[in-house]
């Protein structure tokens, strides 16, 4: 499925939709260039799942936890992965083994330490808008 984002506006509501999308998939990744669209993706889906304070970039913490209600969300950003023996000090295993949605961005910098993923989201800049190009491998 791919579908064009004309604004940032059109972004939030579109990751707000994919909320009934990604709930019955634990992970999902999203590529796309510095710009693309990927955090703001991540911002619309805790927006649809209720969540309503400040949704920031993990460049640097390379992680942020979500509760909202009974659901856990991780947001991942490996950006700054330069070797993926680096996610070892954050656990990696043990996260992607725990109950929450994970949303990964720039999965390629973890090499093979990342499961296969449920769905990729695809954002590439198109003119002044974005293009989405969703893809489900649970079919």
């Amino acid at each position: 499925m791919t579908t064009y984002l004309p604004d940032e506006t059109a972004t939030l509501a579109f990751g707000a939709g994919f909320v009934d999308l990604a709930l019955s998939s634990e992970l999902v990744f999203l590529h796309g260039d510095l710009g693309a669209g990927k955090t703001t993706l991540v911002r619309g889906f805790l927006r649809g799942l209720g969540h309503r304070g400040a949704v920031k970039s993990p460049t640097y913490t390379l992680l942020e936890s979500y509760e909202i209600g009974p659901m856990r969300v991780y947001h991942f950003d490996f950006y700054r992965i330069v070797d993926p023996r680096e996610l070892g000090y954050i656990g990696i295993d043990d996260l992607m083994g725990e109950q929450a949605v994970k949303l990964v961005e720039w999965p390629v910098n973890a090499g093979d330490r990342l499961p296969r993923a449920d769905m990729e989201v695809r954002l590439g800049i198109e003119g002044l808008g974005r293009r989405a190009e969703v893809i489900d491998h649970r079919q």
